[in-house]
Formats: C-alpha cells, structure tokens, sequence
C-alpha cells in the first residue's frame, strides 16, 4: 500500500491534533516496514508547516518519505488547494490511502480512499467557544468528509456517536474508533527542567494542561481554586501549561480581579520533557472541560500516576472509568470540593493515582497503530472489490 498521510500540524507548537497525528505516524512507523507513506506538510488551504517532515517526526525509515507535494511558501499551498485539480491522485504520488488529520476533507480524490480523522464537533454544538473563522474551517471539513470520506477515523465513541447523530446519510459501519493514547512513560530519573519557576516545586502544586480556549473551562476553574483558597487559606499554586488559543485574551484580567495572581503561574506553550515532568510531579491533575471529544492531557496525566479530577461529560468517562474524581464542570462548587477533598486525604490522593496509571495501560499507541492498518487494509481490499 501507498499510504498519504497528513503531518501539516505536527510541529514546533502542535496542540491535541498534532499530537495524534505525531504520535500515530511514528507508532506507524514502528510497526509497518512494508508499506510506503508520503508524509504531507501541505494539505489544505488553511495549515501549512515547510519544515514537516519524517526527520521532524523522528522517524528514520526508508519506507517514510517526504510527498513530493511541497510547497515552499504558504501562498503557494493556499493556490494549490484552493483551486480543484483534475488529477489530486497524480498530485499526492497516487496513494492508495489519503489521511487527513487536520480537519480538511478533498473532494477531488477519484482513486485514493479517504480517512478522515474525527476529532470532536464542539464547533457545532457550541460555535461561541470559537472564532468564526475555526468555526467555518472545522465545519466545512467534517460536512465535506460525511459527503466523500471512505472512513471516519473517530478518537471516541462519544464522537462516533455525535458525528452520526448530525450527519444521519452517513453510513454507521464505516465510522471505526481508534483510541490515542499517552505518549509518556514514567521515568524516575527526570530532572526538574532549570527553566521552571522556584515556586514550582515536586508535589507542591495542582496541574491543568490545555489551550487557552473557552471549552476548557479555565475561567471555571479560576473561581473554584479562588473558593478553595478562601477555605483553606494558604494554598498549593495553580499551574497553567498551555499556549494562548482564541477568546481569551482577558484571562490575566480574571487573575487579576479574584486576586490570584500570586497564585496562578502561567508557563506558556512548555516542551515535552517540562510537560513530563509536570504531569509526573504535580499534587494533583485538574481538568474541568466543557466538551472533548477524547481529553489527551487526561490520560497523559493518567499515564504518568497524577491523581486526577475532571469533567463527567463528552467523552471523557471513557477514558478516566472510575480511576478519578468527576465532576460536573458548570458546578464551580463541584470543582472546589474535589479539591478539598484530596487537599485534606493524602490517602485518596496516593489510591487514586495508582488508579490512574493502571487505567491508563488500557491505551496504548502501538495498538492504535495496528487498528488504524488494518483499518488502512481494509479499504485497499474495497479498492480491489
């Protein structure tokens, strides 16, 4: 098989969507050496990364290659995609399978088969959590993959389901859920990255990992860590890793007016070895989002024995099971008293986190990567019918 398989979010700063893609290439790579993959850094008129590559992926084989699709500025990959093509096929290599990861579905495709990876439809069911300008983008990727899509790649059953509750012509059969997984494994010889504040000390503060976006629920739980600083007086800080994101921009101002702001530490975009070491050494993981349509940070922080409270909704029981505190994330009150709770249980805290990691062996990527070729095999046999 020839398989063509978007990477366009893959790079410096990728965020949940660039981890799948990344994490599933390189598990790919792993597994297959027989098949041929094209990896595309362009791919659609909206992402474009010139230095996505195998070598950026880490991968090293011989069967991972470069497409021969590059575009070497950005207005040029916009040209490319936003006029249609007689021959796309001819264009991508002549893959027998087209990945996309990042939300863009072709029409153009005669002979290829087309996976589309589904990752959630929070777009639709709350457009005010986004610019309207991701809004449109998401919207018209996930419509245009109900209408040419061979497969649906979905992260979630909650996902699968939503997918085909909106979009009823789809066939229910060629929806499949692949599950991600985490891409850490607990290392007791990590060091405490030098570039962290003094404040951040091991075991001496609570963690939230995401994207500074309105679904994921910071402004809630900047007034449920408030409630909790008027219970208990001297508090654990509040850590914030995670790059800026959209609607958000008077986030500080909320610190600010809840007098917060010697509490709340805001670290930015953080690479994978500070992130690690995050996860490995907070007091506990605090999650309250709105809607996710699998929650990576959950189950990284799952992975690496962080006792965890998060959300009851979407898809998140699917990950979590019963191995952490969920709550209602419209109720602040919820959230504040799961804090109390492990605040005042080191009990609770140390039979949740063992929890927590067991769960989390459930996922693996290894095994997604087997799903997803055999998903791959599948199609290529259709072609062949």
């Amino acid at each position: 098989m020839r398989i063509a398989f978007d990477i366009t979010q893959t790079g410096k700063d990728k965020a949940g969507c660039g981890y799948f893609a990344y994490s599933l290439i390189r598990a790919l790579a792993e597994i297959d050496l027989d098949n041929e993959y094209l990896l595309l850094n362009s791919f659609g008129e909206f992402i474009w990364d010139r230095k996505a590559s195998p070598a950026a992926c880490g991968i090293q084989r011989a069967n991972f290659k470069s497409s021969l699709l590059r575009h070497a500025y950005y207005s040029a990959a916009q040209r490319f995609w936003h006029t249609p093509l007689l021959d796309l096929d001819t264009a991508l290599g002549n893959p027998d399978i087209v990945q996309s990861n990042n939300f863009f579905s072709p029409s153009g495709l005669r002979r290829a088969h087309l996976v589309f990876t589904l990752y959630d439809l929070s777009f639709i069911e709350h457009p005010e959590w986004s610019t309207e300008a991701n809004r449109r983008l998401c919207f018209d990727g996930v419509y245009h993959a109900s209408l040419y899509a061979d497969t649906i790649l979905a992260i979630s059953e909650y996902s699968r389901a939503h997918f085909l509750r909106t979009f009823p012509h789809y066939p229910a059969e060629n929806v499949s859920v692949i599950y991600p997984a985490s891409r850490y494994k607990r290392s007791a010889d990590l060091q405490r990255p030098k570039k962290l504040p003094g404040q951040i000390s091991e075991g001496k503060f609570w963690l939230c990992v995401g994207t500074l976006e309105p679904r994921k629920n910071h402004l809630g739980l900047l007034r449920a860590y408030a409630r909790h600083k008027a219970r208990f007086g001297k508090v654990l800080p509040l850590v914030h890793a995670g790059g800026p994101g959209w609607l958000m921009s008077d986030f500080k101002n909320h610190i600010r007016k809840l007098n917060l702001q010697n509490d709340v530490i805001l670290l930015g975009y953080v690479d994978d070895t500070a992130l690690q070491w995050l996860y490995q050494n907070c007091f506990a993981f605090i999650y309250p989002s709105l809607f996710e349509g699998f929650g990576m940070p959950v189950l990284e922080a799952m992975s690496l024995g962080a006792a965890v409270i998060t959300s009851n909704t979407t898809s998140i029981p699917e990950i979590v099971g019963d191995a952490g505190i969920l709550i209602n994330p419209m109720v602040d009150e919820q959230i504040t008293n799961a804090m109390d709770e492990l605040a005042g249980d080191e009990n609770r805290l140390i039979a949740l986190g063992l929890a927590a990691a067991q769960r989390a062996t459930l996922f693996g990527w290894e095994r997604a990567a087997q799903q997803t070729l055999s998903l791959y095999r599948s199609e290529v046999t259709k072609i062949g019918t």
